[in-house]
């Protein structure tokens, strides 16, 4: 790129040449063409007039004011200020220069050639280091590779190029992608360029923190459960609702969010549903985080109905058995605000798809019957709140039922419940943790209609089903999952669903009491796979003999100790040097230059770690080292 920059710099200027001197400019072409060398250049100044000399110092000052903006950008710690004035005295000494012209261009080489050389330097910043690391981990230690190789090392980690935390990178990546004309190839400078704003985020991601380590091995095994229940072709789709059976009993996709924004999906994932039942955990929780838990169960009870959630029925207290039955839902949907719902359900989805279906809205009014038997039998026992008109708390309920979301944003809905009401892929708190935990243990005793009371047994996590098939899985602290496909049970739950959701838990330890002592131990996707002391000793140990640098920057990307030694008290920088005494036919003293490096680094964050608790200690730790 550098040559390419200077050759096409010295054509536009034999270019002006030969408008002005023909002959001068043919036979400065011929000197670059003849020796390929760029000193030659300045000869010409020899043989040419003032004005075109001056034309060549205007556009080497250009190029040199370009070079110090450049050099602003990327490394921020030098004075452009006085790069500016430097190339402004260039001006000045031009114009009192009265015999030998050649000198300032000479002069102004030199500074160009240095801008260039301190602007390609490896930056000094205090995450460049971090940042470098991080490249060569990503690109298996080339120094370029196609966008395509970083966008799917980066969904191995579980993260999208759609995940809003990433959206100034890949718009910076986009840009340059469209400004190209050929295949765009990302080197450190373009790295440090794009994710420099998302470096603490994609650091976590590829240093395996995220809640699931191995997301891609983890994803595979989520293919295979989902092939598995593929299969199964019992249920019938509602037809209740005039506008739910027109969907396929075909159609079937699972997708998932974890607390850290890790996403998979497969299947149907982007065919819109409406959410049915699904929505009365989200109202509830939008209830609760605005009026408080008292405020809301006042009107509605907490306790399973023991009947179904269409029934005519309420407790010993005239009240709604729970909020995640027909009354109790409808009840809820008199206490929030209508305008701002919408909005609130677009947070708790990270601004995914969330849309409202009109013709289930107006299928659901007019086959709506027991609805508002149910509506009228609450307001005859006064179940509603003072002030409160039954048919409008009934119709805003109607339009609740009708939202559409996908299975995709569906998952991120369930991983704001799962995160304790911090929508993942935004970092916004939208709920309160008091609205999350009360929703969720309603969820867990009363989410799967008559099936609930076999929920908690057989999968022991918070689940809400609606009739539309889908499914709404919680797994607290780890991710939330999505479930669709129409054809229900006798009960009205998801057929596949609900087997999907037993595979799950029949194959990793998500059930709340998978993690009892002496039970039988069960996948935990939540650990990192060989991980052992003595499996990445070895790993280590071989790396170092083999020369291979872009493993050494794997591991200690992941942190992993690399001063740990094995039977005979040798690290990995012992058997590099030792590999290293023949360095000129092996080519051990990058490996032994990259394990001093961690070593010195590593001795400089002990001693300012030990020197900010207790600064008597340091000359211990000296000793020590």
């Amino acid at each position: 790129k550098y040559w390419i920059k200077n050759s096409l710099m010295i054509i536009n200027i034999v270019l002006l040449d030969l408008l002005k001197v023909f002959f001068q400019g043919f036979f400065i072409l011929f000197l670059f063409t003849f020796f390929k060398c760029r000193i030659f250049f300045c000869l010409r100044l020899h043989f040419m007039s003032p004005i075109v000399c001056l034309v060549t110092v205007a556009d080497y000052s250009s190029l040199i004011v370009s070079e110090v903006i450049k050099l602003d950008q990327d490394a921020p710690s030098l004075n452009k200020n006085s790069m500016l004035l430097l190339s402004f005295f260039c001006f000045w000494f031009f114009f009192n220069l009265k015999k030998d012209n050649s000198l300032i261009t000479y002069f102004m080489c030199i500074l160009h050639y240095f801008l260039h050389i301190s602007r390609n330097k490896p930056l000094r910043g205090p995450t460049c280091g971090v940042e470098n690391m991080l490249f060569y981990a990503i690109t298996e230690g080339r120094e370029h590779v196609p966008v395509s190789q970083f966008i799917a090392a980066l969904r191995k980690t579980g993260l999208h190029v759609s995940d809003p935390r990433l959206k100034e990178s890949m718009d910076k990546l986009r840009q340059i992608m469209r400004e190209s004309v050929g295949e765009v190839l990302i080197d450190r400078e373009l790295f440090h360029r794009c994710v420099g704003g998302n470096i603490s985020l994609l650091m976590q991601a590829f240093r395996k923190k995220f809640i699931i380590p191995e997301f891609a091995e983890f994803a595979e095994k989520i293919n295979k459960i989902y092939k598995t229940v593929k299969n199964q072709d019992e249920g019938k789709v509602a037809n209740y609702i005039p506008q739910l059976a027109k969907f396929s009993p075909e159609l079937w996709g699972v997708s998932l969010c974890t607390v850290d924004g890790q996403r998979h999906s497969v299947g149907d994932t982007k065919q819109p549903f409406c959410l049915q039942s699904c929505v009365k955990p989200l109202q509830y929780a939008i209830a609760v985080h605005e009026l408080g838990t008292e405020n809301v169960h006042r009107y509605v009870g907490m306790e399973p109905s023991g009947v179904k959630f269409n029934m005519l029925s309420l407790d010993d207290d005239d009240k709604p058995h729970n909020p995640m039955v027909n009354a109790g839902a409808i009840v809820i949907s008199s206490l929030i605000k209508v305008k701002h719902f919408m909005n609130f359900v677009k947070r708790i989805a990270g601004q995914e798809f969330v849309g409202f279906s009109n013709a289930t809205f107006q299928s659901e009014k007019e086959t709506g019957d027991r609805n508002f038997a149910i509506g009228y039998y609450m307001k005859e026992k006064k179940c509603f709140p003072p002030g409160v008109e039954m048919i409008d708390a009934l119709d805003f309920y109607f339009q609740l039922c009708s939202m559409e979301v996908t299975c995709e944003s569906g998952s991120v809905l369930a991983a704001t419940l799962a995160n304790g009401g911090i929508c993942p892929i935004t970092d916004e708190r939208v709920l309160s943790a008091e609205a999350v935990r009360n929703t969720l243990t309603l969820m867990h005793s009363c989410g799967m209609y008559d099936f609930s009371g076999q929920m908690a047994f057989h999968v022991g996590l918070p689940a809400k089903s609606g009739v539309s098939g889908a499914i709404l899985l919680v797994i607290p602290n780890v991710m939330g999952m999505m479930c669709w496909s129409p054809p229900l049970d006798r009960v009205g739950n998801s057929v596949r669903g609900i087997h999907f959701c037993q595979e799950l838990v029949s194959l990793f330890n998500f059930h709340n009491y998978d993690d009892l002592r002496h039970f039988v131990k069960k996948q935990d996707p939540r650990k990192q796979t060989g991980d052992d002391n003595i499996g990445s000793m070895f790993q280590l140990m071989f790396a170092a003999h083999n020369g291979d640098l872009s493993a050494l920057r794997r591991f200690s990307l992941f942190s992993m100790d690399m001063d740990q030694k094995d039977y005979d008290s040798r690290t990995a920088l012992h058997v590099a040097a030792a590999e290293g005494t023949h360095s000129l036919f092996f080519g051990r003293e990058d490996v032994v230059n990259v394990l001093k490096d961690y070593q010195q680094e590593c001795r400089q964050r002990l001693e300012q770690q030990i020197d900010a608790e207790d600064p008597q200690k340091l000359s211990t730790v000296e000793r020590q080292l």
